[in-house]
């Protein structure tokens, strides 16, 4: 079988590898990505394609997403794939739930205008009545995931690239190869892949990754469903919308289910409708109980969606961390191993900063983020 020999090797093809393949190549390196599937096969091609510093606690994990929100911005102008910078709206059902919106919104530091209840419809005019009101982050935003992890693929081995890019699907990791300690490579089931550095972008599956590395990564399947509406003749709602249990699910540890109501519209006029959160491995099976109790979420909301007909649901999986931290970074417990994994559901949103950090740390610059809160080695043995 042939022998590949590249500067980097990104094990996913998802939108976090396509991220730090494109950033990579960009810094003057050579990179091969591979992925047992196709561009975007895993969560990325199973998520809504959220852009967001709204839901985010103030700490490491907001800064990443400060950074990226600007970088998809910079993305977004070469073009390619869709980008709408549609802002988010969070509603509150109560004044107790407005009041801790306001003081979370103050906390951020990010861009954000203060909704009174009789404003909301300037917002959205098709909200349910009886709001208390909500905070608009106008740096929220959407793209279409599996266009942009495809786009980035696509730049980072032509149109933007110093180095060189090549991509190898259909090919699965199997091990890795070893000069002493040192990562040299991987072994595929297509021969093995030569390189001064691996990095494993594998998403929900980067704890099996690393497992074929020797290390341990705690990361953990999450499965949601999302609900996917007829196209609509006009936009009936203009921004992504979703309640502040939304917030509260995000940060959660539960492995049960959580649900909370998350709609927006699409380039194409459906609409989108979430969220889920629940711990069950990587069962697929349709829960017609999960899907009946966000369609009924939504229409609380927006009641106007009540005589719009579902035409699909799908579902994915997030990759959970025990501290809902994503590991980006040189692994020091492997050296040459390298991590850019365990998103959750944020994995879109933060792709671009992670690529770009990583590239840093690859090429030998400082990264422009402190990368300490999201070290690999951070978990505990016993962490579940």
């Amino acid at each position: 079988m042939e022998v590949v020999m590249s500067d980097v090797i990104v094990v996913g093809a998802g939108v976090v590898g396509a991220a730090c393949a494109y950033y990579a190549a960009r810094a003057g390196l050579d990179v091969t990505v591979i992925d047992r599937g196709p561009v975007a096969g895993g969560t990325t091609g199973s998520g809504e394609g959220n852009v967001l510093v709204s839901d985010k606690e103030p700490g490491p994990e907001l800064e990443l997403a400060v950074l990226s929100n600007r970088l998809w911005r910079t993305l977004a102008g070469h073009g390619g794939f869709e980008f709408e910078a549609k802002g988010g709206l969070v509603v509150a059902e109560t004044s107790e739930i407005q009041r801790r919106l306001v003081d979370l919104a103050a906390k951020q530091d990010v861009e954000h205008a203060v909704v009174p209840a009789g404003a909301l419809r300037d917002y959205e005019p098709h909200l349910a009545p009886g709001l208390a009101g909500g905070v608009f982050y106008p740096q929220d935003a959407q793209v279409q995931p599996m266009l942009a992890a495809a786009t980035l693929l696509k730049h980072g081995a032509d149109k933007y690239g110093r180095g060189t890019l090549r991509l190898r699907l259909g090919v699965g990791v199997t091990g890795f190869i070893r000069s002493g300690e040192r990562v040299t490579g991987v072994r595929t089931t297509h021969g093995d892949v030569l390189g001064g550095a691996v990095v494993n972008a594998a998403g929900t599956w980067g704890g099996e990754v690393a497992a074929l590395a020797g290390v341990r990564l705690p990361v953990l399947p999450r499965r949601g469903f999302i609900l996917v509406t007829e196209p609509l003749s006009e936009p009936l709602i203009r921004h992504k919308v979703y309640t502040a249990a939304y917030v509260t699910n995000v940060a959660s540890d539960s492995a049960g289910l959580e649900t909370s109501a998350v709609v927006e519209g699409t380039v194409a006029g459906t609409v989108l409708i979430g969220a889920s959160r629940e711990r069950v491995g990587f069962d697929r099976t349709t829960s017609v109980p999960v899907l009946a109790r966000l369609a009924g979420q939504a229409v609380a909301l927006f009641p106007v969606l009540r005589g719009v007909r579902v035409i699909r649901s799908y579902c994915g999986f997030r990759p959970y961390c025990p501290d809902h931290l994503p590991v980006i970074g040189a692994d020091p417990r492997v050296p040459g191993l390298y991590h850019a994994c365990g998103h959750e559901g944020a994995g879109i949103g933060l792709a671009p900063a992670t690529g770009h950090l990583l590239a840093q740390v690859l090429s030998g610059a400082r990264p422009d983020l402190d990368l300490s809160p999201f070290r690999p080695d951070r978990f505990p043995e016993e962490a579940s």
